[in-house]
């Protein structure tokens, strides 16, 4: 048994060690999305205007773990036991991912929400697609490019002329646009689950008020 959860450990941190990073990542523009769109009184200072940057910046880093399936996949073709394999690769890769996926989902519903508040809710679907080409872009710098975020600070020439150079190449814009896609649905169908779970409690919430 003591071997097990030490061969479990070691397994972690070779295959899974990136789990708490990623989802730390992932979590900023969540965190962010809710100052940014959230409050109850926005003015679009300067300041506000250097967040929504460093929200947009981080945003591809909530859908990049969807792409991070390639360490499960690394991790059951490494050899290790079905018990391994089941008992702790796979739920905390669909955890993280699930988890990724989510974070990605609320912040783009926060920012949907504050277009409509701010009447321009003709925009939400726009800017979501949006949201989805510049994630695409990001993940596919970060996936092959080792690009990270603050990249867009530290050399943002560099990113810059790398990611005009894989736009008008073929193959890194077909990944792209598959990226694209991928995202473009899973996000669809978090966002009618997770729309559905937000109405189901308000609507519990309700018959418990009623009840009172």
């Amino acid at each position: 048994m003591e071997y097990l959860l030490l061969d479990a450990l070691g397994s972690f941190n070779q295959y899974s060690g990136w789990i708490v990073w990623n989802l730390f990542l992932a979590f900023i523009p969540l965190a962010l999305s809710f100052g940014l769109f959230r409050r109850r009184r926005i003015s679009r200072t300067p300041l506000w205007w250097l967040v929504l940057i460093v929200f947009i910046a981080f945003l591809p880093n909530a859908p990049y773990l969807l792409t991070d399936i390639i360490h499960l996949i690394r991790a059951v073709r490494a050899g290790y036991s079905v018990w391994i394999i089941t008992l702790v690769f796979i739920p905390l890769h669909v955890f993280a991912i699930l988890a990724g996926l989510e974070a990605y989902v609320i912040s783009l519903l926060n920012q949907s929400h504050y277009l409509k508040r701010a009447g321009a809710k003709q925009f939400v679907h726009w800017a979501e697609f949006l949201a989805h080409a510049l994630c695409a872009i990001g993940i596919y710098l970060g996936r092959f490019r080792r690009f990270n975020s603050w990249d867009l600070i530290t050399q943002p020439r560099t990113v810059l002329i790398d990611t005009l150079d894989y736009l008008t190449s073929k193959r890194p814009l077909l990944v792209i646009i598959v990226t694209f896609l991928i995202i473009t649905g899973a996000y669809w169908i978090a966002k009618q689950v997770t729309i559905g779970i937000g109405l189901r409690i308000r609507q519990l919430r309700q018959e418990n008020e009623g009840i009172h």
